[in-house]
């Protein structure tokens, strides 16, 4: 049997795997990336790093640092925090870029970072961004940054993959966007956990720019990573195996709209357009759509006209050369000639940080990747995803439309599944004994994201406490939960919980508010690592979910406590799991290792 592109990747960047032969779903590989990329959270990195006992980055030309967060906050807290940043980086010989230079992301593909073939890591979810150009970009945790700088490696496990073949071509007016929104809404659960491969004919006619949201939004989806080889570099066999076949129809695409709130309901722009949804705020912003073209499409719909009274578009480009290059295109102009107002290169509002955020009871709408109640600011508002061409008619019309006539079709959902081995939870080998008690609280919602878990005003506050943490969980969906929770408590939740940012926090902070161990119908993968790495037990078991979704059918709106008493067993964790629960996290782990290696 072949191996499938990450199987590959794996096999040329690994530095020791727990099974024999290939890699294979389910091994764990201590593997060496070529890149790692770290941003405004490289001060808590740091503090890991140090914890662990190291003094020198293993190798600084893998590292590239970006501050691109929290860019438009001038305070002297955080103008301090960047200083100590850029000061560790030039010690060690680390490539910088200060704020204003752009997206991480998205400065990481300008200067070449991210190639075909290898191993391109970043300490934030959309890493998977770097697969448009056939690298394999996975997200990984502070705690596993903190060990490739302190180790030049990070473990990881090696997971299934999914093959979506793409047929046909986008119509006019159709974009990447709207085939990453669909995928979302067509197929929730096919890709949790997996690396996609996008394949077949319609791959030569999507634009590079369409590529890079696709592989960014592949994170909202719930994979590991999503990738289009072939642009040189590694590639998988013809005998390669497959969870599943997803058969796309990109011919079949209009503009969609995702939302309110979610991606897991995509409806045509043009419907929507009969129901005048008023919109207060606009963006184009974020990784996954503010580049060139992005800016060019969202200009061509906004020459000779202005925004509409009553909304605000707030406009920033992925990098400073975006903005650059917009300039002198003329598109950055046009847009502020219809009223937009600019922001500096950076993340900003997707991540709910600066100017220009969602007040109680507005509505957006964004060319960002996550809607998540809460992210883009009061959890009181509503936001919705699209196009920047949508984006751009919806600021102009007032409310949420598309810019001319489109049909309103989607492809028909077209999935095959392949009987091969799971590398879920579930199946891992038991070895060890252990076991968890506590008093059993469902909630068992889906899609429960990272920042119902800890807002993003928390994410760069070095300084929050663990009861600040402890406060703010499930704030934005079940305020009730903070004052009800009891330490010793097991959460059991629904499918794609943690789904959304790489945060650690979503971890930790649940584990402030005494959660000892989570069960879940399916886990996030980002989720499940920050767990593991912090001594979290995360576990998937989707039968026990059921029996409780038919015992608690109001725990789907918010947290049920009750008397009841339910035990974690631990040996349905694979090794990996048990080994970095059982040494309290992975600082603790990596320090016994190194420990062990130096007697």
């Amino acid at each position: 049997m072949g191996l499938t592109f990450v199987e590959a990747v794996v096999a040329s960047h690994d530095v020791g795997v727990s099974g024999s032969g290939p890699p294979r779903p389910g091994d764990v590989a201590w593997l060496r990336p070529k890149k790692l990329m770290t941003h405004d959270n490289s001060s808590a990195i740091l503090a890991r790093f140090r914890s662990m006992g190291a003094t020198r980055v293993a190798d600084p030309s893998r590292c590239v640092i970006v501050l691109d967060h929290d860019v438009q906050n001038k305070t002297p807290s955080n103008l301090a925090k960047y200083a100590a940043i850029e000061a560790f980086a030039r010690e060690q010989g680390i490539e910088f870029h200060p704020a204003g230079s752009g997206i991480g992301h998205q400065v990481m593909i300008e200067r070449g970072h991210a190639r075909a073939g290898e191993l391109c890591v970043a300490a934030d979810s959309h890493a998977n961004m770097y697969g448009a150009v056939g690298a394999l970009g996975v997200a990984v945790s502070r705690s596993d940054a903190a060990g490739i700088w302190a180790a030049g490696m990070f473990w990881w496990e090696v997971p299934e993959s999914v093959r979506v073949v793409f047929q046909g071509r986008l119509p006019e007016g159709a974009t990447g966007k709207d085939v990453a929104l669909l995928l979302c809404a067509l197929y929730p659960n096919d890709v949790i956990g997996a690396v996609v491969e996008f394949d077949g004919p319609g791959v030569a006619m999507l634009a590079m720019d369409d590529r890079l949201t696709i592989s960014n939004l592949t994170t909202e989806w719930g994979a590991i990573a999503g990738v289009f080889p072939g642009a040189g570099g590694v590639k998988a066999d013809v005998d390669a195996s497959y969870a599943a076949t997803i058969d796309f129809d990109l011919s079949a695409v209009s503009p969609h709209v995702s939302g309110p709130d979610a991606l897991s309901r995509a409806v045509p722009a043009a419907a929507l357009a009969g129901e005048r949804i008023a919109i207060q705020k606009a963006y184009l912003v974020s990784c996954a759509n503010g580049r060139l073209s992005d800016l060019e499409a969202a200009a061509g719909v906004l020459r000779g006209r202005r925004v509409a009274p009553g909304v605000s578009l707030y406009v920033a480009a992925a990098s400073a050369k975006v903005q650059t290059d917009a300039e002198a295109s003329g598109a950055w102009g046009a847009l502020l000639d219809a009223g937009a107002v600019p922001l500096p290169p950076g993340c900003g509002p997707c991540i709910g940080l600066g100017a220009g955020l969602l007040e109680p009871g507005e509505t957006g709408i964004s060319a960002s990747n996550r809607n998540f109640k809460g992210r883009m600011g009061s959890s009181e508002a509503r936001c919705y995803l699209a196009s920047p061409a949508v984006v751009a008619a919806s600021a102009a019309a007032g409310f949420i439309r598309t810019p001319g006539a489109t049909g309103t079709s989607a492809p028909e959902p077209c999935i095959t599944r392949h009987a091969i081995a799971s590398w879920s939870t579930q199946s891992a080998a038991a070895t060890t004994s252990g076991r968890i008690t506590g008093r059993l609280v469902p909630f068992l919602r889906d899609g429960i994201d990272t920042d119902a878990l800890c807002p993003g005003r928390l994410v760069y506050a070095d300084g929050a406490s663990r009861d600040d943490l402890a406060r703010a969980v499930f704030g934005s969906i079940d305020p009730a939960f903070a004052s009800r929770v009891r330490p010793g408590d097991v959460l059991v939740t629904g499918a794609r919980f943690g789904t959304g940012s790489s945060r650690e926090q979503a971890a930790t902070a649940l584990m402030a508010a005494g959660i000892v161990a989570v069960v879940a119908e399916s886990l996030a993968p980002s989720f499940r690592r920050n767990a593991w790495n912090n001594g979290l037990p995360a576990i998937e078991r989707p039968e026990l979910v059921k029996t409780l979704r038919d015992r608690f059918p109001d725990a789907s709106a918010a947290a049920v406590f009750t008397d009841e008493r339910v035990t974690v067993e631990l040996a349905w964790l694979p090794a990996v799991a048990r080994d970095l629960i059982a040494a309290g996290g992975l600082d603790a782990f990596l320090r016994a290792r190194s420990a062990r290696r130096d007697d």
